[in-house]
């Protein structure tokens, strides 16, 4: 019996290198993972020679440039324009070759900023989306309404998982792009470092946040192929929400920082609460394993091994 063939492109990413962690142990696939060493996504001809010369059954699409409400707010063209590259060059690719199935990696920032709690895949395009994100989403949003038509067009198999907040090792831990949770712990950890008695976080503290481990997330792509699971657009979350206030205790705790947390009311807060109704996954069978105590417990020791 031939090994399924898995092209994962964005292999260095956060997703993308928890992907390759998990596929490359596992037997029964034979796997490329791509870089931007190898492959020029912005160029539509580099992207389809990787797949035709590499010639897969499934493509999973971890490649995207992402970051924080900063990186967002200030870069918010390159967002849009190089998201858009991304997923335009790796769709029009797969154009014929409808027996290649494409797994693309959303985020649940695509769904409208008053859409109701928990936010059901049936949200998406029904209303105006947040702000600080919007360009990052429009591309986003772009990718999943051309996977819809090639899908009708060609008989494509398309999925579109929209995860929620993910967090893990080989994270983005920038003092200026990074999402909260590597964010804070990296800025944190410096923190204590320098032996400062105060540590600044923007907003008020009260939005809710959902988070879910990396590695959970990779599981539930191997789960989606291998139960041939072929919803158009799929959450993946935990399912557990908790206030930025509440996560910056709890990594506090985690780097044993003993100065005392400030909340700076004047900066922008994002969307007050985005939970993810993930109802459909659960149901077909996947739940997420790594509790979030455990899991920046884990990823604070690789941070102090790796950077």
């Amino acid at each position: 019996m031939k090994s399924m063939k898995i092209l994962v492109f964005g292999s260095n990413g956060l997703v993308g290198s928890s992907l390759k962690r998990h596929l490359s142990v596992d037997k029964r696939f034979e796997c490329f993972f791509s870089t931007r060493k190898d492959t020029d996504l912005f160029s539509f001809d580099d992207t389809k020679n990787r797949i035709q010369d590499f010639g897969p059954n499934l493509i999973i699409n971890a490649a995207a440039k992402v970051g924080g409400i900063h990186a967002n707010n200030t870069e918010g063209s390159s967002f849009l324009i190089e998201n858009l590259k991304i997923n335009i060059n790796i769709l029009e690719s797969i154009i014929g070759s409808p027996n290649i199935k494409l797994i693309n990696l959303g985020s649940s920032c695509i769904y409208p900023l008053n859409a109701s709690n928990p936010i059901k895949e049936e949200s998406f395009m029904t209303g105006e989306l947040e702000p600080t994100n919007s360009p990052y989403a429009m591309a986003k949003l772009t990718a999943i309404e051309l996977g819809k038509t090639l899908k009708k067009e060609f008989n494509h198999s398309i999925i579109n998982l929209m995860p929620t907040n993910l967090y893990g090792p080989n994270d983005n831990f920038s003092e200026m792009s990074s999402h909260v949770i590597p964010g804070l712990i990296h800025k944190m950890h410096m923190a204590k470092k320098n032996k400062e008695k105060i540590f600044n976080i923007w907003g008020t503290g009260k939005p809710l946040r959902e988070f879910l481990h990396v590695d959970d997330l990779s599981k539930a792509i191997l789960f989606i192929n291998e139960n041939n699971i072929d919803n158009e657009i799929l959450n993946v979350g935990s399912g557990s929400e908790i206030s930025i206030k509440d996560l910056a205790m709890k990594i506090k705790e985690t780097v044993e920082f003993n100065g005392d947390l400030y909340f700076d009311t004047n900066m922008p807060d994002g969307n007050p609460r985005k939970l993810l109704d993930s109802k459909k996954i659960h149901d077909f069978g996947w739940s997420p394993a790594i509790e979030l105590d455990d899991g920046l417990r884990s990823v604070y020791d690789w941070y102090l091994k790796n950077v």
